[in-house]
């Protein structure tokens, strides 16, 4: 793995993200095709907690803070306490983004890391260094899908009584 590659993408990828979050309504932001799904905006806020709470500190756990416990998250159930439905888009985002070039200016002073260094995860399991990279990146890759579900789901509503399917199966 080349990893100054998936820092790259990981810049690039916070591009593409802006680019499906923004420029939506604030009715789209917060709609959700079904009660057990994400919004827009829980989205984004996902992405901007992960940023700030997991991926980047955990790397810096396994190369710098060796055997030291990581601290306890639990992504899945911020969504409600944090209200991240609630909360201003154009901030949330502002807000991934602020973090994220924060993740990616820390990454390019890693010019020396052993990403073969490793872990062994809360969970149980081992992590090396280079498999939370590229997770990272992986993550933001789930993201941006579930992000164009969302405007797949949102244009179909929008259609009503109208079909979608001559565009091909999604």
């Amino acid at each position: 793995m080349d990893a100054q590659q998936f820092i790259a993408f990981l810049a690039q990828n916070a591009e593409r993200i802006g680019s499906l979050a923004s420029h939506v309504t604030e009715e789209q932001a917060r709609w959700k095709p079904a009660s057990d799904s994400w919004s827009v905006l829980e989205v984004i806020n996902h992405l901007y907690d992960e940023e700030r709470e997991d991926f980047r500190v955990r790397v810096d756990y396994i190369l710098h803070k060796p055997g030291q416990p990581w601290p306890l998250i639990d992504p899945q159930a911020w969504v409600t306490p944090r209200e991240y439905n609630q909360r201003d888009l154009a901030e949330s985002l502002e807000g991934y983004f602020e973090e994220r070039h924060k993740s990616i200016d820390w990454l390019k002073t890693l010019t020396s890391a052993d990403w073969e260094k490793s872990e062994t995860a809360p969970w149980g399991g081992v992590l090396r260094a280079g498999d939370l990279l590229a997770a990272w990146v992986a993550h933001d890759i789930h993201a941006m899908r579930q992000l164009s579900e969302l405007h797949y789901a949102w244009t179909q509503r929008l259609a009503e009584p109208y079909e979608v399917g001559y565009a091909g199966e999604w």
